[in-house]
């Protein structure tokens, strides 16, 4: 198969919009990404297009990827929605480099978007909710925090996670956003004001969730051709694994674990021919502040016990050795569903073209996106790296 690149990614704003409709969300990231690529390419060599979204609030349910398509121009462009919950918009991006890799298309763009504010707080939790298991789960009054608090609880308990280090997550990921322009709570917080918060769902307290989100990201995945045509300087799309699993926790083997993400890393790993020792930095999945130290075990970061330690000595943080969610992640950047792994590739071309601003790793040439849908139910993993590198 031939390799794929990432030729520009960009997106809209992160936050709450209920004003805005997700069109025109969908056409600022779409504009953001064409200037995040040199003038000489033209939107009209895009051969198809890929469009993760949940759908949240049953706006144009059907056909909605043509329905934002035909808003930034793209008439004719095959399109193709996926909904594959939190993880959409990764799923989007991996069926992109999909298409390159066998040939099918030169210009493929992915994209994702959701918007999630302009419907009542009652709503947005049924639309969470779709995400877990509708019989065992969200009809016996489970909530989306409720799951992840039986994954923290089941943390604690096993290896001794505290809610400092979950505390921890909370202020590394609101520190980096506040360098990000687009961040939906772009702004710090202390040790303090994540213990203190109120609690959503024991023992997760508001800052251990991410925030109802509205938003639009996209990327062009290219052939090697297309991508030499632009830049001496390449992002290969190095390594790419997906899995599924059970759709509810408890039918599946392990409370303390992500085993699709597991899965999803091994594969792309594999597919890269790199270790995570080799990545400068990663993206993952934040939803709630365990998910992130589930994430550094599953990735390969670290054994699960030593999750906690791992952020509270500050390895993840920005000047650490692995820097994790220089974006904000999906705490402080914000979360609209379907435009989140796309968002997560938007950050990964920043660092990897070095436009990262304030938040910019030093010397970034290998990175990687892990994009989880639900509570594990799926999930995508991308490693990409900068070629011709110094």
């Amino acid at each position: 198969m031939r390799d794929a690149y990432l030729l520009g990614a960009g997106q809209s704003d992160f936050g709450a919009f209920p004003e805005r409709s997700y069109r025109t969300l969908f056409r600022d990231a779409f504009e953001a990404t064409l200037s995040a690529v040199p003038d000489e390419f033209e939107a009209d060599r895009i051969d198809e297009a890929v469009v993760g979204t949940l759908g949240v609030g049953g706006r144009q349910i059907g056909l909605s990827g043509p329905a934002v398509t035909e808003h930034v121009g793209l008439h004719g462009v095959p399109c193709t929605r996926v909904e594959n919950a939190c993880a959409a918009g990764g799923y989007a991006v991996r069926q992109a480099v999909q298409a390159v890799r066998s040939g099918m298309a030169d210009v493929v763009l992915a994209g994702g978007f959701e918007s999630m504010t302009d419907v009542s707080s009652d709503a947005v939790r049924y639309w969470l909710g779709v995400s877990g298991d509708t019989e065992y789960e969200r009809l016996a009054g489970t909530t989306f925090a409720g799951v992840y608090a039986q994954m923290t609880d089941a943390h604690m308990r096993t290896y001794g996670t505290t809610p400092e280090h979950l505390a921890h997550v909370s202020v590394k990921n609101h520190a980096n956003g506040a360098h990000n322009p687009h961040a939906h709570l772009g702004f710090e917080c202390s040790l303090d004001d994540a213990l203190d918060a109120p609690t959503v769902a024991d023992p997760l307290t508001v800052y251990h969730c991410c925030p109802v989100s509205d938003g639009a990201a996209c990327a062009f995945v290219v052939s090697e051709t297309v991508a030499r045509e632009f830049t001496d300087t390449p992002i290969r799309v190095a390594g790419v694994g997906a899995s599924s699993d059970r759709v509810g926790l408890a039918q599946r083997e392990t409370y303390t674990a992500v085993p699709a993400s597991r899965r999803a890393a091994e594969t792309a790993y594999d597919d890269a021919g790199l270790r995570a020792a080799d990545l400068d930095f990663a993206e993952v999945h934040d939803c709630f502040a365990i998910a992130e130290l589930l994430a550094y075990a599953d990735l390969g970061f670290c054994a699960p016990e030593e999750a906690g330690e791992l952020v509270a000595d500050g390895e993840t943080a920005l000047d650490g050795s692995l820097p994790v969610n220089t974006s904000g992640g999906l705490k402080s950047k914000g979360h609209p569903i379907g435009a989140t792994g796309v968002g997560q590739v938007a950050e990964a071309f920043a660092q990897l073209t070095g436009t990262g601003g304030e938040r910019q790793v030093d010397d970034a040439t290998v990175g990687l996106t892990h994009n989880v849908g639900g509570s594990g139910g799926a999930a995508v993993v991308h490693v990409f790296e900068r070629e011709g590198a110094a």
